[in-house]
């Protein structure tokens, strides 16, 4: 990959049992992958396959037990590495961001991290505002409103506004989705496709192959703490078996096509999108009436 903005390299990551060393578990075994700058890459696997664990390594919240983590030209685990320059440029969001709002105004919730960064207060409100445009909600109608007073896909977006004034390289999305109703997932998902166009790199951890299919270009499957599927999303869900060995389910669009499949309809086997879909069977249906005309 010519321009990786995270490489891992033969990563292993045990947690310590306090009591007893032999319940020592490990977390991660040998893994290597790298994420390009400017993608969204998706991690996906079941509970308990090591997903929260390995994007914990690319802020530096937990350290390898063995093997390389570096992220945006930062090695994680040395002794020189610059931890709170890196905490910097890659933020995460955890699952139900919303229920960490505590101001009074949504432009306090925003400006909250960087008042701890020794900026002046022209360069605090420039950050906030600029990253209140970034999630849709503009500055006038909302900087002085109350964040509970929203619905819950918008305080979501404060919650991301908040993480964005800080102005990271690298966004880490923790069930980006979850709890959210349509029209709330739908705002949410048209930010990550908008902060992709600024060139920021998103990561998601899901369990959801829909919201995966429709905002990832890379994905990478864990199981039990190892790698086992990676590639284009195109690529890995044409592997229903294996996403099922792995305890995970292809797209809903994915299982119709394939049931549409085995009765007889000749659809590629790459279709991603539902304009696809209606594209190749209209492809299809052409076919028939030219061969029974």
């Amino acid at each position: 990959m010519s321009d990786a903005i995270i490489q891992v390299r033969n990563v292993s990551y045990t947690y310590a049992a306090k009591r007893d060393a032999a319940l020592r578990r490990p977390a991660l075994l040998d893994i290597n992958l790298e994420i390009a700058r400017g993608s969204c890459a998706a991690i996906i696997g079941i509970t308990g396959s090591g997903k929260s664990t390995l994007v914990q390594h690319f802020n530096g919240l937990l350290l390898p037990t063995s093997g390389s983590v570096i992220v945006d030209s930062i090695e994680v685990g040395v002794e020189s590495a610059e931890l709170q320059k890196l905490r910097q440029r890659v933020g995460l969001l955890f699952q139900f961001p919303e229920a960490q709002l505590f101001e009074r105004t949504i432009y306090a919730d925003v400006a909250f991290g960087p008042q701890h960064l020794h900026l002046t207060r022209g360069e605090i409100r420039t950050r906030v505002l600029e990253a209140l445009e970034m999630v849709g909600l503009p500055q006038r109608e909302y900087a002085q409103r109350s964040p509970f007073g929203l619905s819950g896909g918008q305080q979501r977006r404060v919650a991301l506004a908040s993480v964005l004034a800080m102005r990271p390289n690298i966004l880490i999305l923790d069930e980006p989705g979850v709890g959210l109703d349509a029209e709330g997932k739908e705002e949410f998902y048209q930010c990550i496709q908008s902060l992709r166009q600024r060139g920021i790199t998103v990561v998601l951890i899901s369990h959801d192959m829909a919201e995966v299919a429709s905002l990832a270009d890379q994905l990478f499957v864990l199981h039990l703490g190892h790698l086992v599927i990676q590639g284009e999303p195109r690529a890995v869900f044409a592997q229903p078996a294996a996403l099922r060995e792995y305890g995970l389910a292809p797209p809903p669009l994915s299982s119709l096509l394939m049931q549409l499949r085995q009765r007889g309809l000749p659809l590629a086997a790459d279709i991603m999108t539902i304009d696809e879909a209606f594209a190749s069977i209209a492809h299809v249906k052409q076919i028939n009436l030219s061969s029974n005309s």
